[in-house]
């Protein structure tokens, strides 16, 4: 007996229903991109591993889905690197490619590779799926869609702001309320890491700090001893976990903590500029908060970093993030190229949506009615039919085979088909059609016309 197909963890098969609805979120950000005055790029699902790697820190390294090269892959490994079972060594001999990690360092690399061809400043989305070696869990997968908005070309805090309106926008479309856009700034962490004497251990500082909200205050405290951050340090640190109020209000308290940090007052600088303007403008749907020990382990944000949480009831981690990378196109040769970006979580908010019943009824919207096949002259009778209807927004379809009706009926039933249209010989030699509602089981005579006009009625549409 052969054994039952699978398909990789992490990895999902999608029901036309659970397509439909992604399309419903996809369409609204995609409609919000534009209204914004961003453009639309594709990137190949694979670049070469010199693009990717060495771009995320080491998690991402090791997260990245490496391909193995075409043919004898082991035929030109050195001895040396197959004796030494060093995985690191061998896999850069194994493949030379690799599945994207991200949408933003491809982008990077499609805007110094095209950069002749691009007006700056340069505002693209992207809608395309990515690859994690992550461990799969409850809106954690392996392969999942990323939609991000990009602007490069300018070091204005101007688009910060406006990725803000972006953000509330879309959470307003799609009436998830309740949603939190956290913002900090990575000037604001080098600054912290400076006055506690901890300048050279930023990284490990910050991956240790962005844990908080998962390991707790102990947590954060015991993994930066062991990256040999000492108490003395931690001691100094302790104020900005007790950071309260409303978001200008922390601001002030984090300023009289940085001390005489010249990046650090600048981070500050920054936040205040962006908080003052969003204050000022207001936002519909989502709150805006600091929160000094969001730091996101990329490594490549350098100033304004953002993660949106989706509403407390649900509890499935961010929905969404980003920041500035005033030198990410400078890892490809091209500098000066400040840019700021951020990614909205399609999984996680079809999630969000799914469990809070926000999907509309209009965002499945399937089969309206189906034709009844009775045999060959008969169906080629209705298919004339269903061009007419389809022309008129109607979405019709005619059953395939010339089945017994009870098996045609079902069909309809299981589908959840609304409306059945049968056209015998009586109803050709008469020139109408008889319409069935499959709820209600009534049926009556009607002409295309008319049926256009019940099906509209049906769906709600004049």
């Amino acid at each position: 007996m052969s054994q039952k197909p699978s398909i990789p963890k992490g990895t999902r098969d999608f029901s036309p229903e659970e397509v439909l609805r992604r399309n419903y979120i996809i369409d609204i950000l995609k409609q919000s991109f534009e209204q914004f005055g961003f453009q639309p790029i594709e990137t190949p699902s694979f670049e070469n591993s010199s693009t990717l790697m060495g771009k995320y820190g080491d998690e991402g390294d090791r997260l990245t889905f490496k391909i193995l090269n075409s043919g004898d892959y082991l035929s030109k490994v050195t001895e040396e690197a197959y004796a030494s079972k060093d995985s690191g060594a061998l896999t850069t001999e194994i493949s030379d490619k690799a599945l994207r990690y991200d949408l933003t360092v491809p982008f990077a690399r499609y805007v110094v590779q095209h950069q002749n061809e691009l007006t700056f400043p340069f505002k693209r989305y992207q809608v395309q799926p990515v690859w994690r070696a992550d461990r799969p869990q409850k809106g954690r997968f392996r392969e999942f869609y990323q939609c991000d908005a990009d602007a490069v070309g300018s070091t204005s805090l101007l688009q910060e702001i406006d990725f803000i309106q972006l953000y509330d926008t879309v959470f307003t479309k799609l009436n998830l309320k309740g949603v939190s856009i956290r913002i900090n700034n990575r000037k604001i962490l080098s600054g912290l890491a400076e006055i506690i004497g901890a300048g050279d251990k930023l990284i490990p500082f910050t991956v240790a700090l962005d844990k908080l909200d998962k390991i707790g205050e102990e947590g954060v405290i015991k993994e930066m001893r062991e990256n040999g951050i000492d108490d003395n340090a931690i001691a100094k640190l302790k104020p900005i976990f007790n950071l309260s109020g409303e978001p200008l209000h922390k601001l002030e308290q984090l300023d009289a903590i940085m001390g005489e940090s010249a990046i650090g007052k600048d981070g500050i600088r920054e936040t205040r500029f962006i908080l003052e303007a969003t204050k000022i403008l207001g936002l519909e749907t989502a709150t805006l908060d600091l929160d000094v020990t969001l730091a996101r382990g990329l490594n490549y944000y350098t100033g304004s970093i953002f993660e949106v949480s989706a509403p407390a009831s649900v509890k499935i981690g961010s929905i969404g993030g980003g920041g500035r990378y005033d030198d990410l196109t400078g890892i490809f040769g091209l500098n000066d190229m400040s840019g700021v970006g951020i990614s909205f979580g399609l999984d996680r908010i079809y999630l969000a949506l799914e469990e809070l019943d926000l999907f509309p009824t209009t965002a499945i919207r399937e089969t309206d009615v189906l034709f009844l096949n009775f045999g060959e002259k008969e169906a080629l009778y209705c298919l004339k039919i269903i061009k007419t209807l389809r022309s008129g927004n109607v979405m019709a379809e005619l059953y395939p085979d010339a089945a017994k009706m009870k098996k045609q009926m079902g069909y309809a039933d299981r589908r959840n088909i609304p409306y059945v249209v049968l056209a015998g010989t009586q109803e050709m030699a008469e020139g109408y059609l008889t319409l069935k509602n499959m709820k209600s089981g009534e049926q009556h005579k009607v002409d295309a016309s008319e049926l256009v006009k019940t099906i509209a009625a049906s769906r709600g549409q004049s």
